[in-house]
């Protein structure tokens, strides 16, 4: 009797800090490089476990914005105990004030070591436009397969 009341404890204790440590790990914001080279800007995050899927990638107003959905798969004839495996998670990265990009130009790739890599070609003249970019999945370094989704712009103004 005391052992089960003890692993009922334990159980729900286990639980509980998985579904808090899940919460604090999205609270956290997605961190982000930012690098420059002569033609473009490019923001790399950090995206483990990630499908394509998975990713919205978003320009608007001088910063990019991204969004991780990450979804488990359970398998069947088991019942989830202590959630902890999915993942929510929101970045963003400003760029340069003076910084003058080709949103429609931009590209978003999944890397095999887990990395997200949105490319923001430079522009000679600002475009005041939003963009939502399509992540690509990358099935080797270099090498890459479109995503389902398509490129879905949003002019402004």
């Amino acid at each position: 009797m005391s052992r089960r009341v003890g692993e009922s404890l334990l159980r729900g204790v286990i639980e509980g800090a998985g579904r808090l440590w899940g919460q604090a790990q999205e609270r956290r914001p997605l961190p982000a490089d930012l690098l420059e080279s002569e033609d473009a800007y490019l923001a790399v995050f950090d995206a483990p476990g990630v499908r394509a899927s998975d990713v919205q990638v978003r320009y608007t107003d001088g910063e990019l914005f991204v969004r991780l959905d990450r979804a488990r798969e359970h398998r069947e004839g088991f019942e989830m105990r202590a959630p902890g495996r999915g993942l929510a998670l929101d970045g963003r990265v400003a760029l340069p004030e003076d910084a003058r990009v080709d949103p429609d130009g931009a590209t978003a790739t999944l890397t095999t070591d887990g990395a997200l890599r949105v490319e923001l070609p430079k522009a000679d003249e600002p475009t005041g436009e939003s963009i939502h970019i399509s992540a690509e999945t990358a099935t080797d370094v270099g090498e890459s397969e479109t995503a389902t989704s398509g490129v879905d712009t949003e002019n402004e103004g």
